[in-house]
Parts: structure tokens; sequence; C-alpha cells
């Protein structure tokens, strides 16, 4: 049997092979990244499926299981690529949660606080942006497609992992957007750029809204771009109770994603049990 290695070549022609199938650009680095953490852990040893398992149980160790299965899941993307079927492992099995930590769940009061606290901290563009997630509900990799010409129109055209969608921009936030862009001097094109006219990616937005915590007297673990996507599901199900309107609104394929993200907190969920009064 030839014997079975990673290389560079091998790890850039999986990246490759990404690109070609239309990965997004984060779901790409992500799966890179999470590779060359099993090419680290697999250097000078023998590739088999007791040691794939052993880094299996290694995550186990180090990781939350959600963590651990995502990083699984690219392992076995790529074994699959090498034609290495017999390599992949089963992801660990994941109980469903009733409801999620409070601790973990960004209220829409929290939410107010730290847009305040951008205004406040004169960062208009910064409370724009998040704004514009809560609003919209599209994921941070999609903010290159709120263009001048998006934001005039009152909507937006997302492409995202092969799926193309609608975004609807409501009135207050289309004026909103529309004063910044005159302000600014932008004319057409992405609204929110940096410095050298790249799109805002992820890091640079996490980096400032954790700058807003303190002042906005807001728990950081709650504060991220993706837990504003949540508050935007929460809100709409919590108003149309329709969870398949919802998943594409949303870009989901899978409905049970989209379950993720209407769940309760352990309060609310204790408060709706109150209310069944089935105690006599």
């Amino acid at each position: 049997m030839k014997k079975r290695i990673i290389t560079n070549q091998v790890l850039n022609a999986f990246e490759k092979y990404l690109i070609e199938n239309e990965k997004a650009q984060a779901t790409r680095e992500k799966y890179m990244r999470d590779l060359r953490c099993f090419a680290e852990y697999a250097a000078d040893k023998l590739l088999n499926k007791n040691l794939v398992l052993d880094y299996k149980a290694s995550l186990e160790q180090t990781y939350a299981i959600r963590s651990a299965n995502s990083m699984l899941a690219a392992l076995n993307s790529f074994l699959r690529f090498m034609g290495w079927h017999d390599l992949c492992v089963k992801q660990f099995r994941v109980q469903k949660e009733a409801y999620c930590s409070e601790d973990k769940e960004l209220t829409k009061a929290e939410y107010t606080a730290l847009v305040r606290t951008a205004e406040q901290k004169k960062n208009e563009r910064l409370s724009l942006v998040v704004q514009t997630i809560c609003g919209t509900g599209i994921r941070v990799s999609e903010l290159e497609f709120i263009t001048v010409e998006a934001v005039r129109r009152g909507e937006a055209v997302v492409s995202c992992k092969g799926k193309t969608r609608k975004i609807f921009i409501v009135k207050a936030l289309q004026k909103k957007l529309l004063h910044y862009a005159m302000e600014q001097g932008i004319t057409s094109g992405i609204l929110f750029v940096t410095k050298n006219g790249k799109p805002l990616d992820h890091s640079n937005i996490w980096r400032q809204m954790k700058d807003l915590c303190e002042q906005a007297g807001v728990s950081p673990q709650k504060v991220f771009p993706h837990n504003l996507r949540h508050l935007f599901a929460r809100t709409f199900y919590g108003i149309e109770k329709d969870i398949a309107k919802l998943a594409d609104i949303l870009g989901h394929s899978n409905i049970n994603t989209t379950r993720i993200y209407i769940i309760t907190t352990g309060a609310e969920h204790q408060r709706r049990m109150e209310n069944m009064r089935l105690i006599i």
C-alpha cells in the first residue's frame, strides 16, 4: 500500500478543490486551518485509522463537542477528497438542547446598548454594521453585498454557498445607510470597507464590537457578529412563527440549522412551562 502522507502539495490541491466547489472564503479558511491542525498532529506518524481515532479522542479533550465535530467534518472532507474513505470517522453524537444558556444569548436591550455605545464613541460605521447585520439577518461574509446600489433599491441580492437570495432593507435602515454613504462620499459599490478599500471582515468587526462591551455593560462572551444574526432569527420567529420562511431568509439549506438559531433561554423556557398551568 502506498504510504499516506499529508504534504504542502496535497494541502494546496485540497484548497483548490474547495475553491472549485465554490466554498465560501470563511469556510475554506476554516477547513484549511482545521486540516493543518490535524497535519501537525500527524507529523512523522503513519497515517492510519488508529491515528485518526486518537486525534478524534484528543479533540474531545480539548474542544467543545460542536467545535470538535466541525473539525472532524473538515478532516473527513479532506480524506474523501484523497480517496482515503477507510480513514473517515464518525462525529460525536450531540444531545439537542431544549434551551440555551442565558450567558450566551444577546438580548434586544443589550443589542441596543451596543449600538448606542458605538454612537457615543463616534463610530458610526460600526453602529451601522451592527444594525445592518441584526436588521437583515445576513452573515458577516455577506456584508459585501450591501452596496450603495442595493441600499437605493431597498434590497440586496446575496450569493453565498452556491445559493442566491434577496435580502430586504427596511426603510429606517435604508435611510441611515444612504445618509452614511452621502457623508462618506461613497457613490457606488460596497458600503462598508476598510481604509484600503477592502470589505470589512469578521476579525475587523469582532475586535471593534469587543471594545464596546465594558461601556455598554454587556458580557464579552455574548458579543460577536454571529450573535446578531441569532437575535434577528429569534425576533423574526417570535413575530411570524414560520421557521420555513426564516430558513429561506437566513439562507439555510437544512431547517435543523434554523432551529438552533431560535432556541430560547432557560428562563424563557421556564416561563412558558409556568404558563401551561398543568399543576392542579
